[in-house]
């Protein structure tokens, strides 16, 4: 910046005039030596170009005065607008000061007024507390009064019988109880007596309220109709509410029993007879007293008009006390509870068993009735089936009512009476028809067969094991109730066709009893209870065909010869002494061994045909050509036998003077081959056993096969 000084300004400042140049200069640098960044210079700046200054000579010389000069003339305005200020504050001192005047005044005033108006003040006062206080009573006393007690409408709803059950009558009934149940918190205050008060009061409408209920309820089970939901939905209401009530509860039922068991009584009267007991004809309806000649139709026919009745009943009853859970119980344990004097053991009610004792109460009457024509349709029935068939009928319908009414009932007693009843009367029937059976079976039938009291007894009794194959009985005891059946209708007969075989000959007694014996099989043995008695008839069957076994073996052997030579030779060993007298016996000497040689010769041709000839009386063919065959097999095996000692015989006859060794020969060839063979002549004359008895056993099991 030096550079840029005139010439000669450094001379001049140490002249005359160099002060000034000096303040100049420190001017100068003050100015220089500010700081553009001042926020003052900046706000002079920017203050300086808002008033459009130019920037002249002029303006530069006179810049500082005027500004001066404005700051005079603010201050001027600002010195004068506070003047007016002050003039302002000074009124409102006189203002401030007024008012405190009046104040004070006031507060004299209202202090002198105070002291006059404090008695009425505190009377005042006083008497907004106890207005206050009566406002909270009368509040209390209607709240109480809406609570505890009922209005007079609300009474004549609960106890008036102008007014009708519904809706009304169990809100009504509902709050009293609520209250009657309230009054217990009243009971526990100092003052005791209004709770005492209230509980008798509310204790004498709710009684009234239940006996009207109670008198509607048997008003209208007199003409319930339990097939409409709508009114059984309503009385269910209202039993559930009277179970509250024990004792009235349990009349309730009691009534309603009766006019159940009458109605019921009088619907079984219009079945049998087609009319009601008014004596208004159903042409729609036929009576069952219509097949009365039938008695098996006529009794199943009531029997299937009970078990209908029973059901219906039950169903209508179920959904008139428990088809709402358990509500009735609830009632009822509550009311327990509150009349515990009609409980007369410690047990919680059980609405099934309560339901069951209705129904038997309700079907008392059919019952009655239905015993009285069952037993005198029985009575007067003398076929010993038909008897068994109702005695089953009323089994199975006992059977099947047990499961819904239980053992105890007294329908469930009437059934088991009745079918004691026919079991007495098929016992008997069948003992006098068993004695006439036995009086007519005096002697067997000609042509073997079994007798027609036999075949008679065995259709009865196939009817009874069917019927009783129908019935309910237990699959473990079937066989042990109706063995005593069997054995009263079968045995018997059984018995007197053996002492009849008795007095036949042979084989004529076995093949009757076999008859017998296989006519009863066939009749028991499509029934499994009748398997132990079907083993004893096997046993009596196997005993019988033995016997005719060993008549067609018999025969066999004496028709054709050879009972005389095996009888012989049986006793007889296989030693040598023993062979060698086979020779020196008679039915084995020339003459007699060729007579049964041509005998059995006579016999194989028609051996079959004969023997069975013997059993062609059995009814059985098959059995009977099982029985000939097993015969002609065991003829065969002792033809075996004979034939293997004369071939033995003969052997030692051969050996000659080495009889020792034939015998052993002879001895290995029959014990174990047991066969015919042809041996060498002997080269003497001497004839052999086999010439003489030339069939071998291959011959005779072909021509007996």
């Amino acid at each position: 910046m030096s550079q840029d000084l005139p010439e000669g300004f450094d001379d001049r400042i140490g002249g005359p005039s160099g002060q000034r140049s000096n303040a100049l200069a420190n001017k100068v640098t003050r100015v220089l030596s500010i700081s553009y960044a001042d926020s003052e210079i900046r706000d002079t700046l920017r203050f300086l170009d808002s008033e459009n200054v130019q920037n002249t000579p002029e303006l530069r010389r006179g810049l500082h005065w005027s500004l001066q000069k404005e700051v005079i003339d603010c201050n001027s305005s600002i010195v004068k607008e506070f003047g007016q200020v002050a003039e302002q504050l000074k009124r409102i001192g006189t203002t401030i000061s007024s008012l405190n005047r009046c104040c004070e005044d006031m507060r004299r005033h209202v202090a002198a007024a105070r002291q006059e108006n404090a008695p009425v003040l505190e009377e005042a006062s006083t008497l907004l507390a106890q207005r206050q206080d009566l406002e909270k009573k009368k509040q209390l006393l209607d709240a109480f009064n809406k609570h505890f007690i009922l209005s007079d409408e609300e009474l004549m709803v609960l106890t008036s019988t102008t007014e009708p059950i519904g809706e009304r009558f169990f809100a009504v009934l509902a709050r009293i109880q609520q209250v009657h149940s309230d009054c217990k918190v009243l009971l526990g205050s100092e003052n005791q007596r209004l709770g005492l008060e209230l509980m008798e009061q509310n204790s004498r409408h709710l009684n009234n309220g239940y006996q009207k209920l109670y008198r509607w309820i048997q008003k209208q089970f007199k003409s319930l109709d339990l097939e409409n939901p709508q009114i059984n939905a309503f009385i269910r209401r209202s039993l559930r509410t009277l179970a509250e009530r024990p004792t009235l509860f349990e009349s309730c039922l009691d009534s309603f029993s009766e006019a159940r068991e009458h109605i019921l009584t009088d619907g079984f009267y219009s079945a049998l007879t087609g009319s009601s007991a008014n004596q208004m004809n159903d042409s729609t309806m036929k009576p069952i007293e219509f097949h009365a000649h039938d008695s098996l139709r006529y009794i199943g026919d009531m029997l299937a008009w009970t078990h209908s009745a029973t059901v219906s009943e039950r169903e209508a009853l179920e959904s008139l006390f428990i088809a709402e859970g358990d509500e009735m119980a609830k009632g009822v344990q509550a009311g327990r509870h509150s009349e515990p004097w009609s409980s007369t053991d410690g047990e919680s009610f059980d609405g099934r068993k309560a339901l069951d004792d209705l129904v038997n109460r309700n079907m008392a009457g059919v019952a009655r009735s239905l015993r009285q024509r069952v037993d005198q349709a029985i009575q007067g029935q003398q076929d010993a089936v038909t008897v068994y068939k109702i005695a089953n009928l009323i089994s199975f319908y006992r059977v099947t009512l047990t499961k819904l009414l239980g053992m105890e009932s007294f329908i469930m007693s009437t059934l088991q009476s009745l079918e004691e009843s026919a079991m007495r009367q098929f016992q008997n029937l069948q003992s006098d028809q068993t004695a006439t059976v036995q009086a007519e079976l005096t002697q067997a039938t000609a042509d073997l067969t079994a007798p027609d009291a036999l075949n008679d007894t065995l259709a009865q009794l196939t009817d009874l094991m069917r019927s009783y194959e129908s019935s309910l009985a237990p699959a473990e005891s079937r066989a042990q109730n109706f063995q005593p059946i069997l054995l009263q209708t079968l045995k018997p007969v059984l018995d007197t066709c053996e002492s009849l075989a008795q007095e036949l000959g042979t084989p004529a007694n076995s093949i009757f009893l076999l008859n017998c014996h296989l006519a009863t099989k066939n009749a028991l043995q499509p029934f499994e209870f009748t398997h132990s008695v079907t083993e004893q008839v096997d046993q009596s069957i196997e005993s019988a065909t033995t016997k005719l076994i060993d008549y067609q073996h018999a025969f066999f052997l004496h028709v054709s010869g050879l009972h005389s030579l095996l009888t012989t030779l049986i006793p007889l060993s296989d030693s040598t002494e023993d062979l060698k007298k086979t020779t020196t016996l008679p039915p084995f000497q020339a003459g007699a061994l060729n007579e049964a040689s041509q005998t059995l010769d006579d016999f194989l041709p028609s051996a079959l045909m004969d023997a069975l000839e013997n059993l062609k009386r059995l009814r059985d063919t098959r059995l009977a050509g099982d029985m000939t065959s097993e015969a002609a097999d065991r003829f065969c095996e002792d033809f075996e036998f004979v034939e293997g000692k004369l071939t033995a015989a003969d052997e030692l006859l051969l050996a000659g003077d080495d009889g020792d060794e034939a015998r052993s020969d002879g001895e290995e060839d029959a014990g174990s081959q047991g066969k015919a063979k042809k041996v060498q002549r002997p080269r003497d004359d001497a004839q052999l056993l086999r010439d003489l008895y030339p069939r071998t056993s291959a011959e005779i099991r072909v021509l007996l096969s």
